[in-house]
């Protein structure tokens, strides 16, 4: 029996076209996974959140959601998409709306054009009385300006009317569902009974993405395992309320990574809390390590670094290892439209002559670094064949120049746009 090293193949949903104008973001289908991110700006500051739309997009985020709460927000949208395009950012934008969407779309349509896609929460789309036409007359618009709809329930915002009826029906059960079961099912039918009403209203299947958000890793896995069984439409994946630090990371890894292994999700964001002072962009570079360490996707040169233990009583391979990396991630900038492929490139900085050599022989490019007592010397090994030994005060520098002319021999250029 062989041992599959490989995520199981992803389930079989629609593709659905995000695009603004001819930059076209494909979810689903046999699509790779996308990643999303969200500013934490005040939208109606129009300049500061196109500039942090333009940091997200620059960091690899190739959707951009926003939010659209009040009308000063829904008319600066517009001037925020006029900003990105001088700019040449084609990211598409995403309105994210509740309790209000219906009026602000209808009054502001130039807003309605300027964004790419539509969050729509159920749970927040008006009181009983107003809930359906609320919610019809946003997917009219969203149908009348050709536009993709994400139907994104939340446990902490979902419908209380279908949560009371849905309670009563499971009271009345001969064996009743556990409380956390049935909120699980809330959840799901929310999502499928608002996207089966979009569509009777006359969206196209195509033009719709469900999420099930919750706060907790096993609620989460749970409801979206049981959603992609009896849904084609494609899932978005995020752990809302994720937290912050290293907690937010932890949480939303382990419920993604489970997701993303058994081929549920065509689109993710990770919802981290920045810590003061803190970049957005951090959200986007976990995203795309999260996808990049289950080998979904490649976004930039891998270090595979030495932990360190007594052997290496020397920090030099901690701040060599953390100078490659900044360097890696720095000259992606440059590499991306250059060379074919460099996203995939896999670099070893080791501390000492146990598992230095090995693990250098194993990357493309691998420096086994001295440890205690070992000679003051550094092997280089390219494609696991030793290439040099560097020594002396220079050898970051010396191993970048190496990296450097490596990814100019291994790697063919890009064809420049004409």
């Amino acid at each position: 029996m062989l041992i599959s090293n490989k995520p199981y193949p992803r389930k079989n949903t629609h593709q659905v076209d995000v695009n603004w104008k001819s930059h076209v973001v494909s979810i689903g289908g046999s699509n790779p996974v996308v990643v999303q991110s969200m500013t934490n700006t005040d939208t109606a500051d129009a300049l500061n959140t196109a500039l942090q739309i333009k940091e997200l997009y620059l960091a690899g985020s190739e959707i951009v959601r926003i939010t659209v709460n009040n009308e000063e927000s829904a008319a600066a949208v517009p001037y925020i998409r006029e900003q990105l395009d001088k700019m040449r950012i084609p990211v598409p934008l995403v309105g994210d709306f509740h309790y209000n969407g219906h009026l602000l779309l209808t009054k502001f349509p130039d807003c309605a054009e300027a964004l790419s896609k539509y969050r729509i929460n159920p749970g927040n789309v008006g009181s009983a009385r107003s809930r359906d036409d609320n919610f019809a007359q946003m997917i009219e618009l969203a149908a009348r300006y050709n536009k993709v709809v994400r139907i994104g329930v939340n446990w902490g915002s979902l419908d209380q009317s279908l949560l009371a009826r849905m309670m009563d029906e499971n009271a009345a059960r001969i064996e009743p569902l556990p409380p956390e079961q049935l909120m699980y099912e809330a959840l799901i039918e929310s999502a499928l009974s608002s996207a089966h009403k979009a569509v009777e209203l006359g969206l196209p299947a195509n033009k719709i993405i469900l999420s099930c958000k919750v706060s907790q890793v096993q609620d989460l896995i749970a409801v979206y395992r049981a959603i992609s069984q009896r849904t084609e439409f494609p899932l978005h994946l995020g752990l809302t309320e994720a937290g912050m630090g290293s907690k937010g990371i932890v949480a939303s890894t382990a419920a993604l990574s489970v997701l993303l292994q058994e081929g549920i999700g065509d689109t993710i964001r990770v919802s981290l809390t920045p810590e003061p002072g803190g970049d957005r962009t951090r959200e986007v570079l976990v995203s795309q390590e999260i996808l990049q360490s289950l080998g979904l996707r490649a976004f930039t040169p891998q270090v595979i670094a030495c932990p360190g233990c007594g052997r290496t009583t020397s920090t030099v391979f901690q701040s060599l290892a953390d100078n490659i990396q900044t360097y890696l991630r720095e000259q992606m900038k440059v590499w991306r439209g250059q060379y074919h492929g460099v996203e995939e490139l896999k670099v070893a900085v080791m501390g000492c002559v146990v598992n230095g050599p090995g693990e250098s022989k194993h990357a493309d490019i691998g420096i086994s670094l001295p440890g205690t007592g070992e000679a003051p010397s550094a092997p280089v090994f390219l494609d696991g064949k030793k290439a040099c030994t560097l020594k002396g005060e220079r050898i970051a520098e010396e191993f970048q120049a190496i990296v450097q002319q490596y990814v100019e021999e291994r790697y063919k250029p890009t064809a420049k746009q004409g």
